[in-house]
């Protein structure tokens, strides 16, 4: 059953729902954001195209997968040598275009201009290299991560692992990440993501660690 709450104190939303509201404006984003206070829950969305507000509270199982998708980019990351710097929970947004928060993001090439900072400002600030969002009760507003110009963004959703490229037009579905076009992302992350789901996470994460280079 879903239940939200919302008036002028109180932001809250049973878990597994979403609720979109049409014809809304920056400045309602911003008041709704503020309605949350230090919860990060419900997660919150902001897209000035469609003017819609999505609010989305996951399920328990929706943490897990995101978990084990994280964990899988650090042990590729650790692998290849490469430092990065991972934020979740997060609010991503340039005022009057879009807000979005993904279930985690990756400061990979851009590590460096983020470093010892309290906040991230899109308008100053780089995006990050890479966001990623499990759809499990909600679908990904993929436009709105479009408008923010993060150059890859994953969504996995029933056992798939879509990428987007950004490029000039805006968002482009590949096959490859750019990020790790020498790894079969697509099959390879699923797998050891359903694996942990149904046989626990360190086992799936010790076999993807034991994977030849």
């Amino acid at each position: 059953m879903l239940l939200i709450t919302l008036n002028e104190n109180t932001l809250s939303l049973s878990p597994g729902s979403q609720v979109i509201f049409p014809h809304q404006t920056w400045e309602d984003y911003q008041r709704l954001l503020s309605l949350r206070l230090q919860k990060t829950y419900p997660k919150l969305y902001f897209n000035r195209k469609t003017q819609e507000i999505r609010l989305m509270s996951p399920l328990p199982s929706h943490g897990k997968r995101i978990n084990l998708l994280s964990d899988l980019v650090k042990i590729i990351l650790r692998r290849q040598g490469k430092d990065w710097e991972c934020f979740d929970p997060i609010t991503l947004k340039i005022p009057g275009e879009a807000g979005v928060e993904p279930d985690t993001c990756f400061y990979i090439d851009n590590r460096q201009a983020i470093l010892g900072k309290e906040r991230i400002d899109l308008t100053v600030d780089p995006p990050p290299d890479l966001a990623i969002e499990v759809d499990f009760t909600s679908l990904t507003d993929v436009e709105a991560y479009q408008l923010l110009k993060i150059p890859e963004l994953w969504v996995y959703r029933r056992e798939e692992l879509k990428i987007y490229l950004f490029r000039e037009d805006g968002y482009q579905e590949s096959e490859n990440s750019r990020l790790f076009p020498d790894i079969n992302i697509k099959k390879l992350l699923p797998y050891y993501v359903e694996l942990g789901w149904n046989q626990g996470s360190s086992l799936a994460l010790r076999q993807f660690e034991a994977l030849e280079n």
